[in-house]
């Protein structure tokens, strides 16, 4: 379920007497966002943004479509809400072929997950029941929500987290021929309702440790209610969701749970989370968009975490958290952090979030300011996942926003109804009960993507149709990675109750590149927290290794750079999680550099 975090803008409308018409609403319900640009043909949209998408779905074998879950029958009336998130897709070499995969999730009681091996043609082909990851969402053991990789065993190959509503899931990876369940041997609890989870390395001894973060509390059952009370008790300072949970990998294939122990004690209802050295401290920080609420910001100094969201200004005011991206937007070597919200024209302003960090010493805390209107990646409509990559290799991160949230009836609209139980006291916001029937209406449905487009003059501009991206389906979670190893990040969209998409990026071969795939020796094998800092012709990009992004989504382990025209690469440095710093030479533009750390 994605219930908006409907905050004081439209809270302060129903108080002050100004309800909603369901005129306004009707027109509301009719009147689509539309992009500034056109659909253009291939070869001018190259010539003018230096690349474009091309849907090869049907074309590469992909048929994928997602089923959402139906959960407890008290909840029918409401159920395209409450049931209305499970679509993920993440990106994994699982076989170690050199060529990346895609698993996709299905919320369906008996529904199958699908792990796409890529085929070196073009092509891919599921072979997820033969290696025993197919066949995951049972009756009694609740349903996918994502997946997130890691090799949690430094073995050389990329295990799997099956985050769900319901009992989690830990696959050990048996050398690319199969899976192996390994949930009891490490220790997980019987259920976690997760949205988010991310591998890392928090303590810097060369083991990956999971964070997973709880949306409804872990003593409800979806589909067995005991009660219907199990909504946020606010609107805007929820704090009756899930447990975040804490997993310290313990060297022995088990975990040890210490969130407690270590200062993570919320119960937000998370949506999304990613890690990443903020700071420039050498440890990863953790950063949680929470549903209904405010941002956490949760800084590490290598074995306990400190929350400064509100210190930090990202937890200044709530929101409707969805999305955690980090990239070095204006190429100065220190990442900004994209959280995505919502915005409803005529209901709703929310605005994303693009928090830019200023200037500060290394370990110092970090103040943010939030630039997204005044780089125009403010707007995203129903905005879910978002990640930064650089589309066109021109040397500059673009962003890639997938949004819709029930897309029904295009003529009739929730919003109203939903606007009253803004209005409501805690008693009528957190029963489920209380809430009006969807009733076969949409709610910010059939919306336009963005593909926001970096000037690298500190502005984006939204390209999307113009470059061939023009699906309108409830879009969840996105997915960025050079699927055919040509130098070019291709995009990966999973959809709730619609296709999985695969967009095939043709870019401008004027423009060049180069790519890292990682392997850690003394850090995790898997090389998540790795940053890779490339400098040339006079600029400088950072990028980390990550071990999950966006919402429900993970991207490519290999780090992508582009380069623009006629570069003249200068120096490409290393930070390792073990601290180890390592200056490479030889590296190649055009090409894939596999580096392995130095012992």
């Amino acid at each position: 379920m994605k219930r908006a975090t409907v905050v004081r803008s439209i809270v302060t409308i129903l108080f002050a007497g100004l309800l909603i018409t369901p005129l306004a609403i009707k027109r509301l319900a009719v009147k689509r966002a539309r992009s500034t640009a056109t659909v253009l043909d291939s070869n001018v949209a190259l010539a003018r943004y230096g690349f474009y998408f091309t849907d090869i779905s049907h074309a590469a074998g992909i048929d994928f479509v997602h089923q959402a879950p139906v959960l407890d029958a008290k909840l029918n009336a409401i159920m395209p809400e409450v049931a209305s998130m499970g679509a993920s897709v993440s990106i994994v070499d699982f076989d170690r072929d050199g060529w990346p995969d895609i698993y996709v999730t299905n919320s369906a009681i008996g529904s199958k997950n699908r792990l796409y091996r890529n085929m070196h043609d073009g092509t891919f082909k599921d072979v997820a029941p033969e290696m025993g990851i197919a066949d995951v969402n049972q009756a009694g053991t609740g349903v996918s929500m994502g997946a997130v990789w890691g090799d949690y065993d430094n073995d050389g190959y990329e295990d799997l987290y099956l985050i769900k509503w319901g009992k989690p899931e830990l696959f050990h990876n048996d050398h690319g021929h199969g899976f192996t369940r390994a949930s009891e041997q490490a220790g997980l609890p019987p259920w976690i309702n997760a949205n988010t989870a991310v591998w890392f390395d928090y303590d810097g001894d060369g083991l990956l440790d999971l964070f997973v973060g709880g949306y409804y509390s872990e003593d409800i059952d979806l589909w067995h209610l005991k009660t219907t009370r199990i909504m946020p008790d606010s609107f805007e300072y929820a704090k009756n969701g899930g447990r975040k949970y804490l997993f310290h990998n313990l060297g022995n294939g088990r975990f040890e749970e210490v969130s407690a122990k270590v200062g993570i004690n919320s119960r937000r209802w998370a949506l999304a989370s990613a890690a990443a050295d903020l700071r420039g401290t050498g440890h990863p920080d953790l950063f949680v968009a929470n549903d209904y609420g405010v941002a956490e910001l949760y800084q590490n100094d290598g074995s306990r975490f400190h929350e400064s969201g509100s210190e930090s200004g990202v937890g200044f005011a709530p929101k409707s958290g969805m999305n955690v991206a980090v990239g070095d937007i204006f190429n100065q070597g220190k990442y900004s952090v994209y959280v995505s919200n919502i915005s409803e024209d005529g209901v709703l302003i929310q605005g994303n979030n693009l928090w830019v960090p200023q200037e500060n010493k290394p370990g110092e805390r970090v103040k943010y300011e939030n630039m997204a209107r005044d780089l125009g990646v403010e707007l995203g409509g129903w905005s879910f996942s978002a990640q930064f990559g650089d589309l066109n290799n021109d040397g500059t991160l673009d962003l890639y926003l997938t949004n819709g949230y029930v897309s029904l009836d295009r003529k009739r609209s929730y919003w109203y109804d939903f606007a009253k139980v803004a209005g409501g006291n805690s008693s009528i916001i957190g029963d489920a009960d209380h809430w009006p029937a969807v009733d076969g209406r949409s709610h910010s449905g059939y919306q336009q993507k963005h593909v926001w487009l970096n000037d690298g003059a500190g502005k984006f501009v939204d390209v999307a149709q113009a470059v061939g991206v023009t699906d309108t389906y409830d879009g969840r979670a996105v997915a960025l990675a050079d699927l055919f190893n040509r130098g070019a990040l291709d995009v990966v969209v999973a959809n709730q109750r619609g296709p999985l998409l695969l967009y095939k990026n043709t870019v401008d071969p004027k423009n060049h590149w180069i790519e890292f795939a990682l392997e850690g020796t003394k850090s995790n094998r898997s090389a998540i927290g790795a940053q890779v800092t490339v400098q040339w012709s006079g600029q400088e990009q950072v990028q980390q290794v990550s071990g999950g992004s966006g919402f429900a989504a993970q991207n490519d382990r290999r780090l992508h750079f582009g380069l623009g025209k006629d570069p003249h690469l200068e120096k490409v440095t290393i930070r390792w999680p073990s601290g180890k710093i390592q200056t490479l030479d030889g590296v190649v533009q055009d090409k894939l550099n596999t580096v392995e750390e130095q012992k």
